[in-house]
C-alpha cells in the first residue's frame, strides 16, 4: 500500500525539523560551554580566582565578591578581551571599604603689623568660638582677624587641646610670627627686635611648653639699621668712653673693642651690630682712629659714616698732633676722610662767645637763656621748644644780638632735640662745640644722642657728651607685674569699697573715687588680661542675681574706659550669687558678697587644670543654697 505523495512530503519537513532544532539546542549549548570556560579561565590566569562564571545562551555572566574596585574593572576588561563586551554581564560584588580615616587636623596662624590670620581643619570639639574669642582679643582694636578655619566633625586627636592652648598663649606674646599646630607638635616661626629678646623668648616658650607637646622654634633677630652709622669715643685721664659704637660684624666687633681696650676702656664693651655700613672697611677705618686717638693721649673721636673727626684735648703738643693726622690720613681707608682739630687755649681778654643754654628739670620744666640773631629766629627756637617740651613748661629769657654766627638757629634746634632724649639735663651750645649733660631711662641714650648729633652738624661734628642711664627712670623696669597690679587694686578696694545704687548696676557718687584709684593703679600696669567680676548675695531670684552682677561688672567695665584706661584684654563677667565668700544668713555676709573682684585672666592651660576643683566647690555651693531657708531664696534682693 503506498501512502500518499501529500503525507510523506509532510513527513520529511517534519523531521528535518526536528533534527534542526536539536542541532541549534546542541551548537547553543556547546558556544555556552565554550564561552563559559574560555572566561573562566581568562579570568583564573588573572588571579582573579574570587570569580565565578556562568552562560545563559550568548550572555556570560560574573559573579562573586571582588576585593576592590579595581579588580572588579579588571575582571570585566578580562572577559571583554574574550568575548564581545556586550554579552559580559556584570554581577559582581565589591568588599565593602573600611570607614575613612579622620583627617590630619592642623592649623596655620600668622600674626603681623595688618593682623592675624588664621587657616585649617580642627576638630568640632575644639570649640571654634571660644579660639575666635580669644583671638580677637590678642589682636585688639589695632589688628584685622580673618578666620579660614574649617571644622570636622571627628574624634579629638590626643594632645590637640594642649598644643592649641598653648600656641593662643604664646601668640599674645609673638607680635610678627607664624604658628604651625597639629595634634601635639608646634612649629613657632617669629622675629624679635635683639639677640636678647630672641634668648628671653625661646627660654620663656621652653618653659610654658606642655610636656606633651613637641615645640620646633624658628626665632629669628634681625640687625637693626643704623643710621648713620656711627663710633664715638672720649678719651681723658687715661681712660676711654664709649658713647655710640656700630659695628658691621661680629669680627670687626671684636677688633673694635680690642682697640678700645688697649686705649683704656673699662666700661662699656660692647658694639652694636647692624645694617648701613658705608665700607666693608668701617672696622680698618675705627682701628685707625682709636689708635690715634690713643697716640694723642686724649681728646674725641666721632666717626659719621665715612667721614672721622678727630678733635685734641686742649694742650696737646703740635707736632705730635700733626705727626698722628699724617700717619692717621694715610692709613685709612680711601672712602674715609679725616677732620682734625687742634683746640687753641683762649687767652684774658679775648671776645665772649655766643652761647645758648637750656635746662630740663626732672618735673619737666625747661629754662632757655642766651643768644638768638634776630627776632624771627628767637620767635622760631620758642615755637620749636615749646612742641618738644609743652607750652606751660617753657621759661624763656632770650636776647637778641646781630653779631651771630651762620647756621645758629640750626645748632639751637638741634641741642633742644638733643635734650628732649633726657628726662633732665642740660644742653650747651656754642659756636665749635655742643655740651650735653643729664640723666634718662634709656640704656642707649649715649648713642642715640651721638647719631643725632653726628646727623645735624655735618662735618664739624664736634659735641661733648655727659649723659647716664639711671634705672629708676626706665619705664619698662618700673611697670609692675601683672599679679602686683591685682594685689595692688585688691589693697585699694579693701579700703573703699564699690558701691551701686540699690539695686541697679550703676555706679553711684560714692565709687568715683575708688573706680580713680584703680584707673591710676592699671595706668602704670601696661595692658594686661583681666576680668571684672561682678558677685551679688543670695537674696532674690538667681536669674535677676544673674544679670545684676553682669551690669555691674560691665559699669565698672566703661568707667575705667572713660578714664583712657587700655581695657582691650578685659572682660567683664556677671557670676550673681554663684561664689560667696562669707554667710548669705547674715547682713555682714550678704554685704561682704556683694562685690566686685579684679582678677587675671589664666592661660587655657592653667583653667583646664583648676577645672575639676571649680567644679567642685560649685556642687558644694549648689548644696549650702538647697540648705538655705527658703525664706531668704524668696525674698526681694537687697543691694
Amino acid at each position: 500500500m503506498r501512502l500518499p505523495l501529500t503525507l510523506t512530503v509532510s513527513a520529511t519537513f517534519g523531521l528535518a525539523a526536528i533534527f534542526s532544532l536539536a542541532a541549534a539546542s546542541l551548537t547553543a549549548t556547546v558556544i555556552e560551554d565554550s564561552s563559559q570556560s574560555a572566561v573562566q579561565a581568562a579570568l583564573d590566569k588573572q588571579g582573579l580566582t574570587w570569580s565565578e562564571t556562568h552562560a545563559e545562551g550568548l550572555n556570560v555572566f560574573i559573579a562573586g565578591t571582588a576585593p576592590s574596585e579595581a579588580q572588579r574593572f579588571i575582571a570585566m576588561s578580562t572577559a571583554a578581551g574574550v568575548v564581545d563586551a556586550a554579552r559580559v554581564i556584570d554581577n559582581m560584588n565589591v568588599t565593602a571599604t573600611a570607614d575613612l580615616a579622620p583627617p590630619k587636623f592642623s592649623i596655620e596662624i600668622l600674626r603681623n603689623e595688618s593682623g592675624i590670620s588664621l587657616i585649617g581643619l580642627i576638630p568640632e570639639a575644639s570649640d571654634r568660638r571660644a579660639v575666635l574669642t580669644k583671638l580677637r582679643r590678642i589682636a585688639g582694636s589695632q589688628e584685622q582677624l580673618a578666620d579660614f578655619m574649617e571644622t570636622a566633625a571627628y574624634v579629638t586627636p590626643k594632645n590637640w587641646p594642649q598644643a592649641m592652648n598653648f600656641a593662643l598663649a604664646a601668640l599674645e606674646d609673638l607680635p610678627r610670627s607664624k604658628i604651625s599646630i597639629t595634634a601635639g607638635e608646634i612649629t613657632i616661626t617669629a622675629m624679635t627686635d635683639s639677640p636678647k629678646e630672641r634668648f628671653d623668648l625661646e627660654q620663656q616658650l621652653r618653659d610654658d611648653k606642655p610636656d606633651s607637646v613637641a615645640l620646633s622654634l624658628n626665632i629669628f633677630a634681625p640687625r637693626p639699621v643704623i643710621t648713620p652709622f656711627t663710633l664715638r669715643a672720649t678719651l681723658n685721664d687715661g681712660n676711654l668712653r664709649f658713647d655710640a659704637c656700630s659695628a658691621d660684624t661680629e669680627a670687626a666687633q671684636v677688633r673694635i673693642l680690642q682697640a678700645a681696650e688697649q686705649a683704656g676702656l673699662t666700661s662699656r664693651k660692647d658694639c652694636t651690630i647692624g645694617l648701613g655700613v658705608p665700607s666693608p672697611k668701617w672696622a680698618d677705618a675705627s682701628v685707625i682712629a682709636l689708635n690715634a686717638l690713643t697716640n694723642l693721649g686724649g681728646g674725641t673721636v666721632t666717626i659719621t659714616d665715612a667721614d672721622i673727626s678727630l678733635v685734641a684735648a686742649e694742650g696737646i703738643d703740635a707736632a705730635l698732633f700733626d705727626k698722628t693726622v699724617a700717619q692717621a690720613e694715610k692709613s685709612l681707608p680711601e672712602v674715609f676722610a679725616l677732620h682734625a682739630v687742634l683746640p687753641v687755649v683762649q687767652t684774658d681778654g679775648e671776645v665772649d662767645l655766643p652761647e645758648f643754654i637750656a635746662t630740663l628739670s626732672p618735673e619737666g620744666l625747661m629754662q632757655m637763656r642766651g643768644k638768638l640773631g634776630s627776632d624771627l629766629s628767637s620767635n622760631t627756637v620758642a615755637s620749636y621748644a615749646k612742641a618738644r617740651f609743652g607750652s606751660d613748661n617753657i621759661y624763656d629769657s632770650i636776647r637778641v644780638t646781630e653779631t651771630m654766627p651762620n647756621g645758629w638757629p640750626n645748632r639751637v634746634m638741634t641741642g633742644l632735640d638733643a635734650l628732649s632724649t633726657l628726662h633732665h639735663g642740660a644742653v650747651t651750645v656754642t659756636a665749635d662745640q655742643i655740651r650735653v649733660s643729664g640723666k634718662s631711662g634709656h640704656q642707649d641714650v649715649g648713642a642715640r644722642i651721638s647719631q643725632l648729633l653726628s646727623k645735624r652738624l655735618g662735618e664739624t661734628q664736634q659735641f661733648s657728651l655727659d649723659v647716664a642711664y639711671d634705672e629708676r627712670l626706665d619705664p619698662l623696669a618700673n611697670i609692675p607685674t601683672p599679679e602686683d597690679c591685682v594685689a595692688r587694686i585688691q589693697a585699694a578696694q579693701s579700703e573703699v569699697k564699690i558701691s551701686f545704687e540699690p539695686g541697679s548696676g550703676t555706679l553711684d557718687a560714692a565709687a568715683m573715687p575708688i573706680i580713680g584709684a584703680i584707673a591710676e593703679i592699671l595706668d602704670t600696669c601696661g595692658e594686661l588680661p583681666l576680668e571684672i567680676q561682678g558677685h551679688t548675695d543670695s537674696q532674690g531670684r538667681e536669674s535677676m542675681n544673674l544679670a545684676l552682677s553682669q551690669n555691674r561688672a560691665q559699669s565698672v567695665l566703661a568707667a575705667l574706659r572713660d578714664r583712657r584706661i587700655l581695657t582691650s584684654a578685659f572682660t567683664a563677667q556677671g557670676y550673681g550669687e554663684a561664689n560667696p565668700i562669707a554667710d548669705n544668713k547674715t547682713e555682714a555676709g550678704r554685704e561682704a558678697n556683694r562685690r566686685i573682684e579684679f582678677v587675671l585672666i589664666q592661660p587655657e592651660a592653667e583653667i583646664l587644670e583648676n577645672s575639676e576643683v571649680s567644679d567642685q566647690e560649685g556642687l558644694e555651693n549648689k548644696a549650702d543654697k538647697v540648705n538655705e531657708d527658703a525664706a531668704d531664696t524668696s525674698s526681694a534682693a537687697q543691694e
